[in-house]
């Protein structure tokens, strides 16, 4: 996949920053839990389309970066904690 389109890219729910898994050919949102997949080398950003990624899959955050907290992803409500 393309290094420039993939930094253009986010998540269409929450505007936050997408991982790149080669292997499985998706693009994960770990904020919404969902993984968009690429056909044919081309993303295909329709939240009806994508998977829902299971608990093991949402916990690989990068970096070990809280989900909701890196730039792009919504503030938290006041009250979650």
């Amino acid at each position: 996949m393309d290094k420039e389109l993939l930094a253009m890219l986010v998540c269409p729910l929450c505007n936050g920053k997408l991982k790149y898994d080669r292997d499985a050919q998706e693009l994960r949102c770990h904020y919404d839990g969902l993984a968009y997949p690429i056909k044919e080398g081309i993303p295909v950003m329709l939240p009806e389309e994508a998977r829902e990624m299971d608990a093991d899959e949402k916990l690989h955050t990068s970096q070990g970066r809280s989900p909701g907290r890196s730039p792009g992803h919504p503030q938290e409500r006041s009250g979650d904690a």
